[in-house]
Order: C-alpha cells, then sequence, then structure tokens
C-alpha cells in the first residue's frame, strides 16, 4: 500500500512539474524600471528581455497607458560621437537575454499623461512579432538611478 501511495504521488509530481514547464512564458520580462526625470523631461525604461522559447522573437513596439509615446531606442557612441537612434525591432535569440541600459537599447518614455514621481509604478506594454504582447510593471526610480560607475579593473582603489 505505501508503495503504491508513492508511486501515485510521483505520478502526480511528474504531471504537475511537466505542466508547470508549459506555463513558462515564452517571453519574460525582468528587472524592469523607469529613470524619471523631473518636469515633461522624457523618460528612460528599461528591461531584461528573457527568451525562453526555440525560436527568436523580435519586439515590435511598445505602449503606455502612463505615457503619451513609448517608442524603442538604441544609445551608442562612435568615433567619440554619442548617439541615440530610433529601432524598429529587437530580436531576442533563441534561449537567450537581452539586456537594457543607458548605454544600450531602451524605452523612450514621453509626454506622462498623469503627475509621476519615484516610488511609483507605470504599466508598459510590449508586442513582440507573432506573439502575445506582455504587459510589465516597471519601479519608477529617480534621476540618478543606474548610473553606477562601472568596475574598473586593475584599480582596487576605484569604488562604486
Amino acid at each position: 500500500m505505501r508503495f503504491r501511495h508513492a508511486l501515485v504521488t510521483a505520478c502526480v509530481l511528474g504531471l504537475s512539474s511537466a505542466s508547470g514547464a508549459q506555463d513558462v512564458p515564452a517571453m519574460q520580462i525582468r528587472n524592469a524600471w523607469v529613470r524619471w526625470l523631473p518636469g515633461n523631461l522624457p523618460a528612460g525604461g528599461y528591461v531584461t528581455l528573457v527568451n525562453n522559447s526555440d525560436q527568436p522573437i523580435s519586439l515590435i513596439a511598445a505602449s503606455s497607458p502612463d505615457y503619451a509615446l513609448v517608442s524603442i531606442h538604441r544609445s551608442r557612441t562612435t568615433g567619440g560621437i554619442s548617439q541615440m537612434l530610433p529601432v524598429n525591432k529587437i530580436t531576442v535569440g533563441a534561449h537567450s537575454t537581452v539586456e537594457f541600459a543607458a548605454q544600450g537599447y531602451h524605452l523612450m518614455l514621453e509626454r506622462p499623461t498623469r503627475a509621476l514621481r519615484p516610488g511609483d509604478r507605470v504599466s508598459v506594454t510590449l508586442q513582440f512579432a507573432g506573439s502575445a504582447a506582455v504587459t510589465a510593471s516597471l519601479a519608477v526610480r529617480g534621476p540618478g538611478a543606474g548610473t553606477e560607475m562601472p568596475a574598473m579593473p586593475g584599480m582596487p582603489d576605484m569604488t562604486h
């Protein structure tokens, strides 16, 4: 009787873990936050996109009820000149991650539809080609967020 109970329990656990694996969405949003700036200055939105699927997935648009305009941008510095360029899509490879950062991909959030300040949360919906949209809640942080100094190898006295 004890063996039979253990066998039934193992089968049920196996089924629940198998069904649990199916519950993992193809695209997950992690580390979602916004760098708030005062007045009507554009804010930067940052997320980590995690593709759990066997196929590449492309982010093609973003929207928010908290901002009148949301677009996808990429900052880069080439030859000492910094540029911020609009991006039509960001493709995340199968079983890969793309991390948005101040000197890289980010969401440009313009014209807030309500008064926002650090400590608030905003909703952003990310639209993926051929996939369901994913809505994330982004924490609103102050103007200095994300500007920490990177580690400087070979300079042990430099802390950040």
